[in-house]
Order: C-alpha cells, then structure tokens, then sequence
C-alpha cells in the first residue's frame, strides 16, 4: 500500500478540506494543488482553503497563471461543521504559523520537524525532504497517476523556492522529484516566476532592515519594518545570510498581534528551528528546520515596551547560541 492509498483509505467523506499554513508560499500552495488533483483522481472533491494573505507577487502570480483556486478561511465559516475532515499541508496541528479551523484534521502532509505529539488518522512527516511538494510529486510518481502541465509547474516552483533553487536543505529525493517533473514543466513560466518576486515596495523592508542590522559574532538581528509581509520577513533573512560575516540571522517585524520572526542559519551545529524553540520559551513560540525556521511573540503593548521586549529577544538568542557554541567547542576538545 503506498502512501496515497493510505490518504484515501482514511478519509471518509466525498468532500474533504485541504489547508495550508497561515500566509501560503510556493511550496504550501502546490502541495495542496497536487493532492487536491490526486484526490480528484480517486473520486474525492477537495477545497483549499488558508487562513491571512498571499502577500507576495511569484506567489499570487503562480496561483493565477496556473489557475488554482484558493479559499480564505473566513469566507467559509458559515459552512464549516466539527465533522468536515481536513488535511494539513506544508504545517502540523499546534504550530503556530496555523490556525485551529473547525473540522477534524484527520491528515497531515508535511516536511517540518514535528515538536510535539499530535495523532493524526495518517501522517507523512519528512523532515529530511527539503519540499512538502516534493512529497506530493512522489504520490503522483510511484502511483503511475499523470501529471499536467500545471500540476508539474506548480511542484516543481514549490521545490525550487523551499530549497533556495537546491542550495538549502535538499535531499536526493528531491531531486528525483525535479527530474520526474521535468518534461512535464512549463518552463518559461517557471523563469519569469523566479525571477519577478519582488513589488518596488518591498525595497523598503530590505532598507529597514540594512539600515538596522547588528551583527555579533556571526549573528545578526535586522528590523524588516512594522508589519513587514511575512514572506518578505523570510526573504529579507535569506538576504542577511548571504553576507560573508553572517551565519546565523535573524529578522523580525512588530505586528498587531506580536512579533513575526524569521531565522536562517548555514551553520549545521546551529539548528534554526531549536535555537527559536529555546530562544523563545516562556515567551513565545516557532520551529522549523536545522537552516530555516520562524517563531511569534504574542505582544500588545507600547512602543517603548516593546523595544525592551525586542532587546529580551535579541538577548535570548544570543545566550542559547553562545551555549550551543559553547558544548560545541566541548564535543570537539
């Protein structure tokens, strides 16, 4: 039985609901396309739906060009029951970059670390593929199921941002995957989505964010702006990573609700999603992968309080960075 066969022997109802993380990127979005077509192959109807925006131009740009229709959380709540059956793609129940929708989530799809024990009636959780549409290309490979030219472009612009175009976090299968997508691409427009991602707005957050940086033994801290889109924050510290005296960074934005942060590390010995898990304990949460991860402090208050909180942050980091260092260096004497 593979695991699409799995999938499907779980699910119990003609209509299911597929929903991605909070804010979807390329690779959430794809995910969710693909398995909504494996379902539709198998007879079952999917939605997909997300809670907050797509706030990035590659990323509403895909989901236009290829078609893919998209639901807001909020637009469906008149219709949703606790019986409806829910899939999670590209996140795990608990996290906090998802919100608790009604319905029963009976799945999850995923290439995140799992943090916590969730019981799901079937779980495929990878946290060594670089791509959660990497998975989903699997499904489609080893069931001999066709894969469009949608399909395919989709997947594989999902694979090539969430491994930064194979340079983070790639593993063999994912490359199997791009080559199994290869032929069935629409090449053209997977270049001009790659290379058109940014608005001439979104400047000013990587400005914000140059002009604030402080770097302490390889380790950054950058402004991305208030209310900086949450993809944008995720760019801006991939983009404070390429810099030669930086191997760990990290970016943040004051929102309404608290603080979004964004974490990149090139360090193996410096693992992103269990720095901010410590990092932030007691105060907030996040996780991620060893290179990429992200993490939320719930915060209302003043601005003046909020610096203080800001500073707490930094400090945090620095202390769980300076210990892991610390034991290290002990490993290696």
């Amino acid at each position: 039985m593979t695991k699409l066969d799995e999938v499907i022997r779980q699910i119990n109802r003609k209509h299911v609901y597929i929903q991605t993380h909070n804010f979807p990127d390329p690779d959430a979005i794809a995910s969710a396309f693909g398995l909504q077509e494996l379902l539709k192959y198998k007879g079952i109807h999917a939605t997909i739906c997300y809670k907050g925006k797509i706030d990035r131009y590659n990323t509403d740009k895909m989901r236009e060009l290829l078609g893919i229709d998209l639901q807001n959380i909020e637009d469906l709540e008149a219709v949703l029951s606790e019986e409806d059956e829910v899939i999670l793609v590209d996140a795990q129940k608990g996290n906090s970059n998802i919100i608790d929708m009604t319905g029963d989530e009976i799945i999850c799809i995923d290439h995140h670390p799992t943090y916590g024990k969730i019981k799901y009636r079937f779980s495929d959780i990878r946290p060594q593929v670089g791509a959660c549409s990497t998975l989903v290309a699997q499904y489609f490979a080893e069931n001999d199921i066709p894969v469009n030219e949608r399909i395919a472009t989709a997947l594989t612009f999902g694979i090539h941002m969430d491994t930064a175009n194979l340079t983070r976090g790639t593993s063999k299968l994912d490359i199997e995957m791009l080559y199994f997508l290869f032929d069935h691409c629409d090449h053209e427009m997977l270049h001009m989505l790659e290379y058109s991602s940014l608005y001439f707005e979104d400047l000013l957050a990587y400005s914000r964010a140059i002009s604030s940086i402080e770097v302490y033994d390889n380790v950054s801290f950058a402004n991305a702006g208030a209310d900086c889109p949450e993809a944008l924050i995720a760019s801006v510290s991939d983009f404070m990573l390429a810099l030669v005296e930086v191997a760990f960074s990290v970016v943040y934005s004051r929102k309404r609700e608290g603080i979004k942060l964004s974490v990149r590390s090139e360090r193996p010995a410096l693992d992103a999603g269990k720095m901010v898990i410590a990092a932030l304990k007691g105060i907030g949460n996040g996780g991620g992968h060893a290179s990429m991860a992200g993490g939320f402090v719930p915060f209302t208050g003043t601005e003046e309080e909020a610096e203080l909180l800001l500073k707490e942050i930094q400090e945090r980091f620095t202390d769980v960075i300076g210990k892991e260092k610390e034991k290290a260096c002990g490993r290696m004497d």
